[in-house]
């Protein structure tokens, strides 16, 4: 819980990139919703003046953050400093590692984790970067997200320094993100680009993104994802999907706008007659990530499949070993 008013200026490394991305980098956990609630009622201002979301920061700015509440804790737990991660935390953060260095974690997070809380959900992957703060004398900090259901890579900085770094790497698109999917029906042409802006969707179930319509332009976001087909059988395919923009559930939106929605995806239709031996779990997985490494090479590290993917590959008799790295 941040209980004041803080005041933080813009380094050198941050300059030039959008509020909502510095956001990012210094609180992770701040969810873009709440972030659009802060400074619509002009609680986050940049200067004297009130600031908007996709505003680009400077540097020297001096970036007004008012009182935060979030913590891993249930809402109903007291208020006290953030306890150390308990042994299982501290297995469970272990098991996730397949890359650490000085300044980086890459984690392979499992499917159905969540990486920030929210109603019902006290352990997530945030709460256990704060726990590590007391190890590593700086809190981690999360430069990029996964859906819940979502599995696969995701890069973790262990110093506020190295999320600048990399926050504008991502943010320029200097990160290659490679995401694997199995898929209800095979798309045509076999290799294309999804250039098609999406626009959240509310409903009882909750948000979803859906392709924008004639005379909503002033509201949507434009997306890009490029596909190929790696492999069809039956009906199904398993794709390689590259997004070039990070728009809310891109890949699945814009599977499901194509005709092949991602098996066991809830949202988007592909939870509806699958395959026998099939286990309704979103089978989408974040492969493969490369970007240059805040001080010299390349990072570029590949993430096995979850459990629930590789009986499906087997199942259909796709052979991921063909581009083990």
């Amino acid at each position: 819980m941040s209980a004041e008013v803080k005041r933080y200026e813009v380094s050198a490394d941050e300059d030039g990139i959008r509020l909502d991305k510095w956001f990012k980098i210094h609180f992770p956990q701040v969810t873009f919703a709440y972030l659009n609630k802060l400074t619509r009622t002009g609680q986050v201002r940049i200067g004297a003046g009130r600031a908007k979301t996709s505003a680009r920061v400077a540097k020297g700015q001096e970036i007004r953050v008012p009182p935060l509440d979030f913590d891993r804790r249930p809402a109903d737990a007291p208020k006290e400093d953030v306890p150390p991660l308990t042994p299982k935390e501290r297995a469970l953060f272990n098991s996730m590692v397949i890359f650490e260095d000085r300044d980086l974690y890459v984690l392979n997070k499992p499917s159905g984790f969540a990486v920030q809380g929210g109603t019902k959900t006290n352990i997530h992957l945030d709460g256990l970067l704060m726990g590590l703060a007391l190890e590593l004398g700086e809190r981690p900090l999360l430069v990029h997200r996964l859906d819940r259901d979502t599995s696969g890579v995701i890069v973790i900085a262990k110093r506020r320094a190295i999320a600048a770094s990399l926050g504008k790497l991502f943010a320029t698109r200097g990160v290659k993100k490679t995401y694997w999917a199995l898929v209800k029906g095979v798309p045509d042409p076999a290799q294309g680009k999804i250039d098609v802006a999406l626009i959240k969707a509310r409903n009882e179930d909750g948000d979803r993104m859906r392709a924008s319509k004639k005379g909503e332009e002033e509201d949507e976001k434009s997306a890009v994802t490029q596909y190929a087909v790696l492999g069809k059988t039956g009906g199904i395919a398993w794709l390689s999907l590259k997004p070039l923009t990070g728009r809310q559930h891109q890949l699945r939106a814009h599977t499901h706008h194509i005709g092949a929605p991602i098996l066991g995806d809830n949202k988007y239709g592909g939870d509806v007659g699958l395959p026998d031996g099939i286990e309704n779990q979103l089978h989408l997985h974040a492969r493969r990530i490369q970007f240059p490494h805040p001080r010299k090479g390349i990072v570029d590290i590949s993430a096995p499949l979850p459990t629930h993917m590789t009986n499906s590959f087997k199942i259909f008799g796709f052979d991921a070993g063909r581009f083990d790295e």
